[in-house]
C-alpha cells in the first residue's frame, strides 16, 4: 500500500515553517529537516516542506482542514496561526504568515449544518458565511432560534 503525504512548496523558509507548525501544534513531530527539504506530521499527517523557489506560490486552493472540539481550541489555533503577519479570512478560513491556508473548524460546525432540519442549518450556513473566525456560541444562538 502507498504512503500518501502533503507537499507543500515554499520559496526559501520551509525550515523555518516546519519549526512554526512545532510551536503551534503540540503534536508535530519534526522527521528531519535540511537547508532545502523537511518533512513533518501533525496529528497523524505527514507533509513535506520543499524550498523551491519563487516559481510557484502557496495559495487557497490547498488549505489543511483543522477540527476543532471547542472554541478554546479555535481561539488557539486562529490566534497562533494569524500571529506575525497571518491573515484572517471568511469562514474559518486563514493564510498564516508563510502563506499556507488553513481552515480552523468547531466540530460544531459540522454537527449544525447535519443537524437534519434544513432551515436551521440554512440560518448557521447564512452565518457562518459573515464570520472570520468561527464563534460556536453565535452558530449555537442561530441554530436554537424558533
Amino acid at each position: 500500500m502507498p504512503k500518501i503525504s502533503s507537499f507543500l512548496w515554499f520559496n526559501n523558509n520551509a525550515q523555518e515553517a516546519v519549526v512554526f507548525y512545532a510551536t503551534v501544534f503540540k503534536d508535530c513531530k519534526i522527521h528531519f529537516s535540511t537547508p532545502s527539504m523537511s518533512a513533518f506530521e501533525i496529528s497523524g499527517q505527514v507533509f513535506q516542506a520543499l524550498n523551491g523557489g519563487d516559481y510557484y506560490k502557496l495559495n487557497e486552493a490547498f488549505s489543511i482542514f483543522v477540527e476543532c472540539q471547542d472554541q478554546t481550541e479555535v481561539d488557539l489555533y486562529w490566534d497562533k496561526l494569524t500571529a506575525d503577519g497571518g491573515e484572517a479570512g471568511q469562514c474559518g478560513w486563514l493564510k498564516d504568515k508563510y502563506g499556507l491556508s488553513w481552515q480552523i473548524i468547531p466540530k460544531q460546525l459540522g454537527e449544525f449544518m447535519m443537524g437534519g432540519d434544513q432551515a436551521k442549518s440554512a440560518r448557521v450556513q447564512a452565518a457562518m458565511m459573515k464570520m472570520n473566525k468561527i464563534i460556536v456560541k453565535d452558530l449555537e444562538t442561530i441554530y436554537n432560534a424558533e
